[in-house]
């Protein structure tokens, strides 16, 4: 076996730097770096972000659920959960009437903390946008729908 040639790469590359892993790899790492910087500034993590937005667009989400939202395990988005509402940021009941999903929601002071975060957040994403030709724009995010659902199973 030791004399089995490498296997052929998926495209023409000359070493892994020229592969469409590495370059996702290298964007998402550069856009975290962005995003955590810019948070800091709000007492936020990307993920406590995350979860804050994933609730202002669906009020009332399961730990299970915003999990799955954010990209995080369950038992990490628990400890997002309870953070944000220490902080007073997010509200869940103590108990539910039935099942045990507990839905959160944003407070008031949620609401205000997420708003003054997605400027900063936004201004990221407009500066990455703005490196993309605008006629090129729709078929980059196609593209990388197309990506993703290809690694889907």
């Amino acid at each position: 076996m030791e004399n089995a040639r490498p296997p052929e790469p998926p495209h023409p590359a000359k070493d892994v730097t020229d592969h469409i892993g590495y370059r996702l790899k290298r964007a998402q790492a550069a856009l975290r770096t962005a995003m955590d910087r810019a948070l800091r500034e709000h007492d936020l993590t990307v993920p406590q972000y995350s979860c804050l937005e994933s609730l202002a667009l669906h009020p009332g989400l399961s730990n299970a659920e915003l999990a799955r939202a954010t990209f995080v395990t369950r038992q990490s988005m628990n400890v997002v959960l309870r953070t944000l509402q220490d902080a007073g940021l997010t509200t869940r009941p103590d108990t539910v009437d039935h099942g045990r999903a507990r839905p959160a929601r944003l407070t008031d002071e949620g609401r205000r903390r997420l708003r003054a975060a997605q400027e900063s957040v936004y201004a990221i994403e407009a500066r990455m946008v703005r490196a993309v030709p605008d006629e090129r724009l729709a078929d980059l995010l196609e593209n990388l729908d197309r990506l993703a659902q290809a690694l889907d199973a």
